[in-house]
């Protein structure tokens, strides 16, 4: 087992989406009912529900993918040619498409991730080691910045103008390995400090070190965590924060970080001299960590070596180079100086090319990997997936909050909402941040929550809810494919 020097927890506000399949969730519920027919009426019930809510967003994402189909990167310019639209005309297309999409973003309870979320995931490092920058040259500038101009949001990272990163979910990614080139990497680095301290080199450093280290302590205050009771506290095991002895240097070592569990990347490459981009970028993503947000970044520059590191590597050569010539033509040269400023210069500039080659094949892997493992869809398929978690998560808000009433009979909003996010919690081991307004609000269009004279809610029975919901188009679909199976089966 390794050591940990200390625990570095993160602190993440809890998020509003219900991570439990509807199915498990429908079924559990259903056999905490005690009377059979009770149980019957709750399942068709919530079949209801899910047919009704489906309906009442069927011609909001007819509208989201048709607009997209003029806008897809592949195909949508042939489309815009069909059309004969005016540029203006064509603006404005864009820009209700946009607005159907974070609509659906936010039903979906995806949020905008902020440049303080940004710089809280990159306070540590995890298996991506290198700088990594978007060329924004490549991208457009326009389209979000005219979105954003008309739609007011709060705490926009300052890149919104080219991409807009939206997260959802919290997770957790474990990494077990010998970590042979990181340990090495690491013994060398403390090694290069202590000689830097021996040789009085550090000092040519002090200054710079001493800016990191204001700004890291800033980011380490950051992510304490202070066991707040409505945040999610998520801890992150690294490398560098591990005691390496001779015994554990040999053996496998396990490092973790939290991950976002879903991340979706919306931008627009830059237009040619020749040719107006009209092409929008929709990616999706899944278990992503944190600390290697980069490689979800559109149009990335080749990593390199910082110029932090070149100047690092260029004077350490030349303060040694005078060091040694220094020592050399001295009376009495100390042998001992001269190996240890040479050792200094050499080690270091080994741990500074061999670190930059095992990142490079490390972000090359992680690359790969994200296009093969970590991207869900693209384009259309991302919508898609948007339009169903939409409604499933508003299904799983109201069958919760009707069972709580249902079981609890009449609860003032702050009420329900304790209750739900304690039968989540007790049933099914979960945590999150019920939205109890857009729960009530579903509700009570359905027609099956009334609020009486003091503003507390109540339900209606589980039949009288079936009855004022009715029956679905999708029901009587059912109904006749059931009822014509004999006719078709006794045809010759």
């Amino acid at each position: 087992m390794e050591d940990r020097k200390k625990k570095e927890t993160i602190q993440l506000e809890r998020e509003s989406v219900i991570p439990i399949l509807k199915p498990k969730l429908i079924m559990t519920l259903a056999n905490l009912i005690e009377h059979g027919s009770d149980r019957a009426e709750f399942l068709k019930l919530c079949k209801r529900v899910e047919y009704t809510i489906r309906a009442w967003y069927l011609l909001q994402f007819e509208d989201l993918m048709q607009l997209y189909s003029l806008f897809d990167p592949v195909h949508g310019s042939q489309k815009l040619e069909q059309q004969n639209l005016s540029s203006d005309e064509i603006d404005v297309l864009e820009q209700n498409f946009l607005t159907y999409l974070f609509q659906v973003m936010e039903k979906s309870n995806f949020k905008i991730a902020t440049d303080e979320e940004i710089e809280l995931a990159h306070s540590g490092q995890y298996l991506l080691n290198l700088p990594i920058t978007v060329d924004e040259s490549k991208l457009d500038k326009k389209l979000l910045k005219k979105f954003f101009e008309d739609h007011r949001h709060e705490n926009l990272p300052d890149f919104a103008d080219k991409y807009v990163i939206f997260r959802r979910g919290i997770g957790i990614d474990q990494t077990t390995d010998y970590f042979f080139m990181e340990k090495v990497d690491m013994i060398i680095g403390r090694f290069w400090a202590y000689l830097c301290r021996l040789t009085r080199l550090e000092k040519l450093f002090s200054r710079r070190s001493s800016q990191r280290h204001k700004k890291d302590s800033k980011k380490d205050d950051e992510i304490i965590c202070d066991q707040v009771q409505d945040d999610l506290c998520v801890e992150r095991i690294r490398l560098e924060n591990m005691e390496l002895s001779v015994r554990n240097l040999m053996s496998k070592i396990t490092i973790q970080e939290p991950t976002f569990d879903r991340i979706i990347v919306v931008y627009r490459l830059a237009s040619a001299k020749a040719k107006t981009e009209r092409g929008i970028y929709v990616k999706h993503f899944k278990n992503i960590p944190m600390a290697d947000m980069e490689i979800v970044l559109p149009e990335k520059r080749n990593p390199g070596l910082t110029p932090m590191d070149w100047v690092k590597f260029l004077g350490s050569a030349v303060v040694g180079l005078v060091a040694v010539a220094g020592s050399v033509e001295m009376p009495k040269a100390d042998l001992w100086v001269i190996f240890a400023v040479l050792s200094t210069v050499i080690g270091y500039c080994a741990k500074t090319y061999f670190t930059f080659q095992q990142n490079m094949a490390a972000y090359q892997n992680l690359i790969t990997q994200s296009m093969y493992d970590k991207q869900l869809d693209s384009g259309k398929g991302t919508l898609l997936h948007l339009c169903d978690d939409v409604i499933q998560q508003e299904v799983k808000e109201v069958i919760i909050s009707f069972f709580i009433l249902m079981e609890q009979g009449k609860a003032t909003r702050q009420d329900l909402d304790q209750w739900c996010e304690e039968l989540i919690k007790e049933e099914f081991n979960e945590s999150c941040n019920f939205d109890v307004d857009d729960a009530v609000q579903k509700l009570e269009k359905l027609g099956i929550v009334v609020r009486d004279s003091i503003g507390r809610y109540y339900c209606v029975g589980l039949k009288r809810a079936n009855e004022i919901i009715g029956t679905t188009t999708e029901e009587l679909v059912l109904k006749a494919r059931q009822g014509g199976t004999p006719a078709t089966t006794t045809s010759p």
